[in-house]
């Protein structure tokens, strides 16, 4: 659903299309003068770097963007497809940034200042805030500019870190383009091959973007772009005002979808990720907001866990399966991504960058986001591992923050979900901020094995069934009672130990106060279940208690309940609404309190094998001394 559409026409690209072509043909611009020499010295590819400071100091150059992409093949007077490519593009760029500028002047009145002020010169107020407009609208420009360069330029391979970072002056918008021309120029006059020319081009963008965003608060002019949302339909180039770095060009989304008939077991992960792809579509575009996030219950992160094999993987294709089609028949964009260890880089700082992004991707107002980190424990380190790498701490720090930080900001169009075969390697900070449990464990019962097999064996075959009655154990609502059921008591054995000290002190649990003892006593047991524990169960009773199932056919046509107003959305809700009981609440204690002392026993228990092997290895070493020095080879 696209609100605030503003549509960009090809007649208002077209008049800058002359300006555009001069300022990548040949343009001058004035920076800041470099320490290192234009000139190479002789037989190498390295450049005089001179030994007295001209730092303050400015110097005219001139830029040749055309003539620069030429000499990356100088044997050849044509450019390749990649070269004219880049210059195609970087002049797009310049044409479409000032139909933006341009757009820009209309919606904030400057072009009415710029007239009044060609024919007599503005005075006091007026001038500053003209001239105030006027630097606005050039930030505009290179913004669009190194936006659409970024979203146009597909790169691939390791990214770079030496591109020469930009040099914007704001005087007006073509100054401000002439810097970011000047800084594409220096990253194609550093490239060796096409494939290294696109990887510096498309860092180049990247750099003028941060650039621009950390000057962001020294303009005042442009709170009137904040909220526009631009669309360039022939080139699938999209702008949205400055709240998220545009990422590249959207793609559909290739994924093997699975059906929530087709998982096996995980009653109480399928059940509940079912109800997320639900609670996802309840999201408000115009109000930017889901009524879950209002009432409560909305999951925002989750982690899941399990032995490997038993299901993760098909458990996010069904996610973003039901998503997906839930978007198709409301119209609204899905994002889906993942990442995973090949964005972790070896240069410093990548990592973080590639995260944040990854998050930014996901985070996107304007659209429903879904984003994964499959095998966390490899993608983000324990801020205590000394053999992590840089990149794996940087990714760590960067999801803390985006989950449970200062300024994350829950709207309730995406959600987050973290998994991993061995938990207890994650980080403990990191492995709380997550919201929701979901213990992966597959199939479990007989029945479940009996279902599994004759699932996968298919209908090409003769063999009877036998005594038994298919797929009767994964029928959702059954399936879910009894597993919610066997959480009315522990199932680890240090949390077992705990219950019962509880029962033998205090009987059955019945008010508030006896809550908060139980939960005392858990902190007493296990040191890590701090008040964010508290909070993420809380949030775990108010979404049982959110339990409704939204009827299937709120979702078969898009008019029924997801392109309702958000009020009347939210009263739908609320009518299936029911309070929650002191069950649910021992219930999802135990469930929380039970993965906490799984991840310390598994914790543990890795901890133990590994002395248990070490004193083994010392044993055989002490036999094979003992050896050598009856042999007389010990000391030879």
């Amino acid at each position: 659903m696209d609100a605030a559409l503003t549509t960009l026409r090809e007649e208002d690209i077209a008049k800058h299309l002359a300006t555009a072509q001069s300022l990548v043909t040949k343009t001058a611009v004035i920076e800041a003068a470099k320490s290192k020499s234009n000139t190479e010295i002789a037989g190498t590819r390295r450049r005089f770097v001179q030994t007295v400071s001209t730092a303050g100091a400015k110097s005219s150059r001139s830029v040749e963007l055309a003539s620069t992409l030429t000499q990356i093949t100088p044997d050849d007077n044509m450019l390749s497809v990649a070269q004219h490519g880049v210059l195609y593009k970087a002049r797009r760029a310049i044409a479409v940034a000032l139909a933006v500028a341009d757009l820009y002047a209309r919606q904030t009145g400057m072009d009415a200042l710029r007239d009044k002020n060609a024919s007599a010169t503005l005075q006091g107020e007026e001038a500053d805030r003209f001239r105030s407009m006027l630097e606005a609208s050039a930030y505009v420009a290179a913004f669009t500019a190194a936006a659409y360069m970024k979203q146009m330029v597909d790169a691939v391979g390791e990214p770079v870190s030496d591109v020469t970072p930009p040099s914007f002056d704001f005087s007006t918008p073509q100054d401000a383009l002439k810097g970011f021309v000047a800084c594409l120029e220096d990253a194609a006059a550093s490239s060796a091959d096409d494939s290294v020319l696109l990887t510096r081009i498309r860092e180049a963008a990247e750099a003028c973007i941060e650039d621009l965003l950390s000057r962001k608060a020294r303009f005042t002019g442009l709170a009137a772009f904040e909220n526009t949302h631009l669309k360039l339909d022939s080139d699938g180039f999209e702008l949205n005002g400055f709240d998220d770095v545009p990422g590249a060009k959207a793609k559909p989304l290739v994924m093997t979808f699975k059906k929530p008939n087709e998982i096996i077991g995980n009653h109480i992960a399928k059940y509940q990720a079912m109800k997320l792809a639900k609670m996802l579509m309840a999201y408000d575009f115009d109000r930017q907001l889901n009524p879950f996030v209002e009432l409560g219950g909305f999951v925002f992160t989750f982690i899941g866990d399990g032995a490997p094999g038993t299901g993760k993987t098909i458990l996010i294709q069904m996610i973003a399966g039901l998503i997906n089609d839930y978007c198709q028949i409301a119209g609204y964009p899905f994002h889906y991504e993942n990442f995973g260890v090949d964005q972790i880089s070896s240069y410093q700082g990548k990592s973080g960058q590639n995260c944040r992004q990854f998050i930014n991707n996901v985070l996107n107002p304007r659209a429903i986001g879904f984003g994964t980190v499959d095998d966390i424990d490899q993608v983000a380190a324990k801020r205590s591992d000394d053999r992590a790498s840089a990149g794996q701490q940087e990714v760590t720090a960067v999801l803390m923050e985006s989950f449970a930080g200062a300024t994350t900001v829950v709207r309730g169009n995406c959600s987050f979900g973290m998994f991993s075969n061995y938990p207890e390697n994650v980080d403990d900070a990191l492995r709380q901020r997550a919201g929701a449990r979901w213990l992966v464990d597959g199939p479990i019962t007989r029945d479940d094995y009996i279902d599994i097999f004759v699932l996968l064996a298919g209908k090409n075959h003769n063999i009877p069934l036998g005594d038994h009655k298919l797929y009767e154990a994964q029928v959702i609502e059954k399936a879910v009672s009894v597993a919610y059921d066997n959480h009315s008591k522990p199932q680890e054995e240090g949390l077992l130990a705990v219950y019962e000290r509880f029962e033998k002190a205090q009987g059955k649990l019945k008010t508030m106060a006896d809550v908060g003892t139980y939960l005392h006593m858990i902190k007493e047991a296990e040191p890590r279940f701090t008040g964010r524990a508290i909070k993420n169960i809380t949030d775990a009773i108010k979404m049982r208690a959110m339990d409704v199932d939204l009827p299937d056919e709120w979702f078969e046509k898009a008019e029924t309940f997801m392109h309702k107003p958000y009020d009347e959305k939210t009263a739908m809700i609320e009518e299936l609404r029911g309070p929650f009981t002191l069950d649910m609440v021992m219930q999802e204690i135990n469930r929380y309190a039970d993965s906490e002392f799984r991840y310390t026993d598994k914790a543990d228990n890795a901890a133990v094998d590994e002395i248990i092997r070490r004193e083994r290895q010392r044993e055989k070493a002490v036999e094979k001394i003992q050896q050598m020095k009856k042999d007389g080879h010990w000391g030879a």
